[in-house]
């Protein structure tokens, strides 16, 4: 199962890294923080970077998470598996996870996708948005990304991926 822990933002990736190192295999198969792909000006030349797709939070994969959160207590960090106060869990839903893995890759990205918009209407021509053109809420072409309403735990959490409109059309 997937579990999303809230972690110190800004020090997502220091905190994946420590938990890898002084978590057992037993109590946790994989630990990662999701990025995604965009284009970022640096020194008025466009490259392609990796930015955090959800900022304050790991992601672990385990089927033991008490073991795991009496684990995770040993890592010197503020580490805090989502669930309630008496220690029961809430593990993404199977849609949940389903939706993660079809956009990110095995790295953990979500790589840029590339499109165009004729009128109002968003095609997606390349990429892991291709097919969702109905979950992007807006679409910033200068800063080239889409910004989605994603839903966990029941709620809509605000996300970006990376999108480049190659041409519009009226």
């Amino acid at each position: 199962m997937w579990y999303v822990a809230q972690v110190q933002a800004g020090r997502e990736t220091a905190t994946r890294n420590l938990c890898k190192l002084m978590v057992s295999p037993q109590a946790m198969e994989d630990c990662f923080v999701p990025e995604y792909e965009t284009m970022w000006k640096v020194r008025g030349e466009w490259r392609l970077v990796h930015r955090l797709l959800f900022s304050g939070y790991v992601f672990f994969v385990s089927d033991d998470p008490k073991e795991l959160h009496k684990q995770l207590l040993r890592v010197p960090m503020p580490i805090r598996i989502l669930g309630n106060e008496k220690n029961a869990y809430f593990p993404l839903t199977d849609k949940e996870r389903d939706w993660f893995l079809s956009f990110m890759d095995g790295n953990h990205v979500v790589r840029m996708s590339e499109g165009y918009i004729a009128g109002d209407k968003v095609t997606v021509t390349r990429g892991p948005l291709m097919g969702f053109e109905g979950s992007i809420r807006k679409i910033d072409r200068h800063k080239r990304r889409a910004y989605l309403d994603v839903k966990l735990f029941g709620r809509t959490v605000p996300a970006s991926v990376g999108l480049e409109i190659v041409r519009k059309t009226a």
